[in-house]
């Protein structure tokens, strides 16, 4: 082999080794720019999963936070609103004392004959309630009046102004449901069959059944003779073994009949006893005595009488029995 061909073949193995290592360090280059770029991306996708799941821990405890709030401030609520409800029932409780004790309780006596030195009108409200006891009820709220409703069953329908008018702190009685003579003088099991019916009606609106009743006419009516003759002096004193008492009156204002307003004024502010029962209506019909009403309550009151209602000890008008 000559010089020439000896050289050259020296030259081509020496490209050839340089080729090779040339593409050795370029496949090196890859793989590690390869790794470099994995390596990259799992770093990439470890932080987007790391700031999702901050994000997440970072919602749920946001909304955990806000359930919180909204727990303490339902409780917050509920908590008021219970304070509410009791300050409302205090203030109830205050406006409307217990009188239980006013039911009928058989074997124990009821009332006094006897007049207190103090000056009273017990002022009475029969034959209701009616379209016009609110009416009645708003005067006797205006001056501070305390009253005592004889009620009937007549007008069912303002049957809850029973419990309006107890709710206010006047007296609840009965006359009879039915306040039909015919009825309930028809004998004395039915007087008490009509005097029970109203006990339930009261009941429902007050709780309890009254001890003070008035009889349809008073004590000392005549009309019940044309039913049953003598039955006023066996009902006066069975009333009063069954726990009950009647309540007659020693002023009138008349409007029993039909009077002007002028007239009721004049009759009802006719009395001078230290202790007056007073009659007077709440029916339907009477607008005459809503109208004289304001001028008796100040009649009285500017004469030093304190209008209350009846209780267990308050005086009892007992008139004579004439059947």
């Amino acid at each position: 082999m000559s010089d020439r061909e000896e050289k050259t073949g020296k030259n081509d193995n020496g490209k050839k080794n340089k080729g090779g290592k040339r593409n050795k360090i370029v496949a090196i280059e890859m793989i590690i720019l390869v790794l470099l770029i994995m390596a990259a991306v799992a770093i990439f996708i470890q932080r987007d999963k790391s700031v999702k799941e901050a994000a997440k821990i970072h919602d749920q405890k946001a909304k955990k936070t806000e359930q919180t709030s909204q727990a303490a401030q339902k409780e917050n609520e509920i908590e008021e609103e219970t304070e509410g409800t009791e300050e409302e029932t205090d203030d109830r409780d205050a406006a409307v004392p217990d009188r239980s004790n006013f039911a009928v309780q058989p074997g124990v006596s009821v009332g006094t004959t006897e007049q207190s030195d103090e000056k009273i009108v017990y002022l009475t409200l029969d034959d209701g309630p009616s379209d016009n006891t609110q009416a009645v009820l708003d005067i006797l709220d205006k001056y501070n009046a305390k009253a005592t409703f004889f009620v009937t069953g007549e007008m069912p329908e303002y049957k809850d102004m029973i419990k309006a008018a107890y709710d206010k702190g006047h007296i609840i009685g009965m006359h009879t449901y039915s306040h039909d003579y015919a009825k309930v003088y028809a004998s004395v099991d039915a007087y008490f069959q009509d005097l029970d019916q109203i006990g339930q009606m009261v009941q429902e609106e007050i709780g309890y059944v009254p001890c003070f009743i008035r009889f349809p006419g008073g004590s000392s009516n005549t009309v019940s003779k044309k039913y049953t003759a003598g039955i006023m002096s066996t009902l006066v004193q069975e009333v009063q073994n069954r726990g009950y008492q009647y309540y007659d009156w020693n002023g009138s204002s008349g409007d029993g009949s039909v009077r002007t307003t002028e007239e009721l004024v004049a009759q009802a502010t006719s009395f001078d006893s230290n202790n007056i029962i007073l009659l007077c209506h709440d029916s339907h019909g009477k607008q005459t005595t809503v109208e004289a009403l304001p001028q008796i309550v100040e009649h009285y009151q500017s004469l030093g009488y304190t209008f209350k209602a009846l209780d267990r000890d308050s005086f009892v008008a007992h008139h004579g029995v004439n059947n």
